[in-house]
């Protein structure tokens, strides 16, 4: 009953943004080639929705905007060491990437939609939580970890395609 007064509840833009992510991240499932700007575009849609998601459940306080960029920071740093998946290619010629299927993308987003989407009931149902430290700092980590997994898996691509060649700046963003 209280999942379907919660549904029932729900403006229809989250249904809306639901099917968008889940379009964008199937896609993922599949091979694809993707140029640097788009996947630009994407990890940082992804970091803005996971920083849209922390200020608009703590008003951007202090002490949780820390929490989200130490988070965000530190995933960062360990998505960079990780060697790129197999069959990752970069066609300097085209500027463009040759990407295996992957779940990932999926599961990043459909995690921070689900993490927003129930804080946000949360604190509907329970408006004090917003007051609470533990659960805002918890919750800000959760989210800079999203954008610092998003981030760092863009920037090992953009590694990948300036250790290929030389290219100018201009030359990549204009793919």
């Amino acid at each position: 009953m209280m999942l379907i007064q919660i549904l029932q509840h729900t403006p229809t833009w989250v249904f809306g943004m639901f099917l968008a992510l889940l379009a964008l991240g199937g896609r993922q499932l599949f091979p694809t080639q993707a140029g640097l700007r788009r996947l630009a575009i994407v990890a940082l849609a992804m970091a803005g929705l996971s920083a849209y998601g922390l200020v608009s459940a703590f008003g951007g306080t202090p002490t949780a905007v820390a929490a989200w960029i130490l988070a965000a920071a530190a995933t960062l740093a360990m998505v960079l060491r990780r060697p790129l998946p197999q069959g990752v290619r970069f066609d300097v010629s085209e500027m463009r990437f040759t990407l295996p299927g992957t779940a990932v993308p999926l599961m990043l987003m459909m995690g921070i939609f689900f993490t927003k989407y129930v804080v946000g009931v949360l604190l509907a149902m329970h408006p004090e939580l917003a007051r609470q430290s533990g659960f805002a700092l918890g919750m800000s980590v959760v989210y800079g970890a999203f954008a610092g997994v998003f981030l760092g898996r863009s920037l090992r691509l953009w590694k990948l395609a300036m250790g290929t060649s030389a290219p100018s700046l201009g030359a990549v963003l204009a793919k």
